[in-house]
């Protein structure tokens, strides 16, 4: 048993960190092989929101912060929202 929430939360993970670099990518580091793992530190935070039933606004606002404030980018708030939506479908 113990062993299927742990595949579960593993796959939830690489979903996330695939998500990550295919999907929202702000600096626009996805076609770099060597950038794979680029947003891979952002994955434990989001996967905890997603575990714990988060509001779709609340991964929102990481996301936003994320671009915004901790990486300095101007941010595309219709496309952080899609992303958001995107994340919070997961769970």
């Amino acid at each position: 048993m113990m062993s299927v929430h742990l595949d579960r939360a593993k796959a939830l993970q690489k979903e996330i960190q695939k998500i990550l670099i295919e999907e929202w990518d702000p600096i626009g580091v996805g076609d770099i092989p060597e950038a794979e793992h680029e947003y891979d530190s952002y994955v434990p935070e989001l996967y905890k929101m997603l575990i714990s039933r988060k509001p779709k606004h609340e991964i929102f606002e990481y996301i936003w912060w994320l671009e915004t404030e901790h990486m300095g980018l101007t941010g595309d708030r219709q496309r952080s929202e899609m992303f958001a939506e995107r994340l919070y479908n997961l769970a």
